[in-house]
This record gives structure tokens, sequence and C-alpha cells, in this order.
């Protein structure tokens, strides 16, 4: 494990060099790490009433570095409303601060970087869903962002690292995103040991928000970097599923949060060389019944079927891996095509179930067929394109009915037979 944990840090170091500081007890650093960007800081949390000490810990290492802090501010909702982002965006244009300190898990982190952009470019948010519709406006208007510090509180989607901010509209149940580089937060801490006191549900919930990263970028890797995401994906996913069971068991085993909050890292730096696909773009309209990491758990296998033909070297390193678990019969690593796909995907299932997890949608409360629906048509805007392009077996929008109504509809059962195969 510490052979695994050191390949990581490497990783990680070659990702974000001296922009990130992580590990465990240095969430003290957070003054000197935001010193650079002004003298007033904005701070957007709830670590004041869910965790008083390290909330002291980030006012005290503020204040010692001569920073004036206007805040603290509430932070988001899990999923980012939108009704958040403007609540940030307004207190940012009333308090005039240099910097923003967002100091959160992955929603409120997403919401801060969302609202920074309204507070400088003003518009609606749905103007800037997509690809690099913000880097086109600063651009047009000679404008930057005000500088965006994320302090992460949880092992999950990464949101301090990487380029994405997930914005979700409550009425109408469905989640899109920002795509671009300049929402990345110039400087980024994440001290493991705030994860101590994430839920067991919320603690399941972002490893496999992680772990969907690191499979969903492997899966739809370029042949030009593929050696690296293969790298990147691996080392995370065993991290991850290594370690899961017994930090969400035992949440103050630090050892198993580092591995955590190592895996769901190099999730973040996935992110960041491909991108995610289909279990992450059905996800985005089950905003209402399902929490998103536990969404993507659910749906990957059976993307995982879809997707066999054409991830064959991807499935055998992954049997081997999860053979290394116990997860999957070393008789099935002899398979190949489609029963290769099926063997991976009960693999994952059975990572599923050794966390309580449903494995099917029609175990969900409140599961619908209107959910299917929402979640083909959102798989047809325009806004949310990337994540059909990102798949290994790329889709158009009119691939949309004929090919992932089916995956929807095995999922709903568990009849991996319904996947068609291309």
């Amino acid at each position: 494990m510490n052979e695994l944990k050191e390949k990581a840090r490497a990783l990680i170091d070659e990702f974000k060099g001296k922009n990130y500081i992580y590990g465990i007890d240095c969430l003290e650093r957070i003054g000197k790490l935001s010193v650079p960007f002004g003298k007033k800081a904005l701070l957007i949390t709830n670590l004041q009433t869910r965790d008083p000490h390290s909330y002291h810990n980030i006012f005290e290492s503020l204040v010692d570095s001569g920073l004036e802090i206007a805040g603290p501010f509430p932070s988001a909702q899990p999923n980012s409303p939108k009704e958040d982002v403007s609540r940030i965006k307004e207190e940012i244009l009333r308090e005039k601060p240099d910097f923003v300190l967002v100091a959160s898990g992955g929603s409120g982190i997403d919401a801060t970087k969302a609202a920074v952009v309204l507070a400088i470019l003003d518009g609606d948010i749905e103007d800037y869903f997509g690809i690099g519709k913000v880097t086109e406006k600063l651009a047009a208007e000679g404008k930057k962002l005000l500088p965006c510090v994320a302090v992460q509180t949880a092992s999950g989607s990464s949101a301090h690292l990487t380029k994405y901010s997930n914005i979700t509209d409550l009425k109408k149940n469905q989640k899109k995103i920002i795509v671009d580089e300049a929402v990345i937060p110039p400087r980024a801490l994440f001290d493991y040991g705030l994860t101590k006191s994430m839920s067991t549900s919320f603690t399941s919930d972002g490893a496999f928000d992680g772990l969907a990263h690191c499979l969903e970028v492997y899966y739809g890797a370029s042949p030009e970097s593929f050696e690296k995401t293969q790298e990147i994906a691996l080392t995370g996913i065993e991290l991850i599923v290594s370690s899961i069971e017994k930090a969400a068991a035992e949440p103050f085993d630090i050892k198993a949060r580092e591995a955590l909050g190592l895996g769901t890292d190099l999730g973040g730096y996935a992110i960041m060389v491909g991108g995610t696909n289909g279990a992450h773009l059905t996800s985005f309209s089950l905003v209402d019944i399902l929490s998103h990491g536990r969404a993507c758990a659910l749906l990957n296998p059976y993307y995982t079927v879809f997707f066999a033909s054409s991830i064959q070297k991807q499935l055998k390193k992954l049997a081997h891996l999860f053979s290394k678990y116990s997860l999957l019969d070393e008789s099935s690593l002899s398979l190949d095509g489609r029963e290769l796909g099926l063997a991976v995907a009960k693999a994952l299932i059975a990572l599923s179930k050794r966390v309580g997890y449903p494995t099917t949608l029609g175990e969900i409360e409140g599961m619908s067929r209107a959910h299917i629906e929402r979640a083909l048509q959102g798989a047809k805007n325009p806004q949310l394109e990337t994540k059909l392009k990102n798949m290994p077996i790329p889709m158009t929008s009119d691939m949309v009915d004929e090919y992932m109504k089916p995956i929807l509809e095995a999922a709903l059962n568990g009849d991996f037979s319904l996947i068609k195969t291309l």
C-alpha cells in the first residue's frame, strides 16, 4: 500500500506541482497559500458548524498571514443548485474581495466557481454551460476572473483541481456542466484528515465518484494519452477499491482516509486528461432520487457491457485488479469480448454490494419511467454532448434512443441481455 501511495503522490505532484498542498495535517498552510491573491478574502464554508476545530485552524491561518476575512458565508447544498450560485455571486459583489476562499466539498466548490464567473461576467448561468464559454467571454470583454482558492473537505469530486463546475436546476431536476480552464482554482489544499467527519454514506458516494472518474476516462482514453491515462486510472482505482470499505466502516482510520483522498485526487487528474461519459451523463438526470456517486456506481456496470467490444485492453487490466481484491474469479481472466465486459461489470456490482449499495434503478425509491425519458432527453442536449463524444463507442444524439435506452432499461432491472452490442 505504501508503494501505491507513493506512486499516487508522484502523479499528483506531476499534475499540480506547487499549486496544490495535500496530505495529513497540512491545513494550517492555507494562509501562506492564499497570500499572493490580495488582502481581503471572502470565505465560503459551513465548517464552523460541521467541524469547528478545522474552521478555527483555517481562520487563524488566514489571520496570522495578515489577511482580512469577510464571512463566513454559507456554502452550497448538494448538487450545487442555481439558487446557491446566485446567492454567492451577490455576496461577492457586495463584499468586493480580492479573492474568494471556499472550504467545502465538491458542491460548494462548484457553486463558488460558477458564482465567480457570474460576478465578473454577469449574464445567466445557462450562458456558460458547455466547453470554453467562460474563456470566450473573458477574452471578448478583456476581463479576468477573481481568484478562487479551494480547500477540499471531502474525497470525491476533486472539484478543487479541475476545470469543471456542475450546477443543478432543481426545478427541472437536471444538472449541467461548465467545462473551462478559466475556472480551475489557481491554488488548492486538501488535508485528508478533514474527511473524518464525512458520514458513511457520504464517504461511499465520494469514493464511487472518484472511481467513476478514473474508470470512465480510462474507458474512453485516446491512443495519444492511453499509457498516461492507464497509469493514473489503475492507481486511483486500486487505492479506492482497497480502502473504501475500511474508510466507510472506520471513519477515523487515517490511513484509509489518506488512500481514499489520493485515489479520488487521481480521479481529478484523470478528468483533466480525458473526460467522463455514459454513467456521468445519465446521473445528471437522476439528481432528485440518487446522489451523484451512487448513480455512477449503479450505472457504470451497464455501460461497461455496452462498451465491452471497444475496451478489451482496459477490461483485461481491470479484471486482474479486481481479482486481486476477490471481486472477480480468476477463471474470468481468460474471457474476452462481451463476456469479459460482463465479468468486470459483475465485479463492479460486487464492490457496490460490499458497501450496501443498490445495483438496479428499480430498487431506488421514486424511480419512474419519467426519469428514463429525462435522461434520454438530457443526453440529446447540445450542452452535454461532450459526454456522448467521450464514450469509447461515441454516440450522436440520433443514436440515443436506439442504444442508450436499452442500457437504461437493463439498469432498471439488472437484465444485461437487453444491452445492444455495436
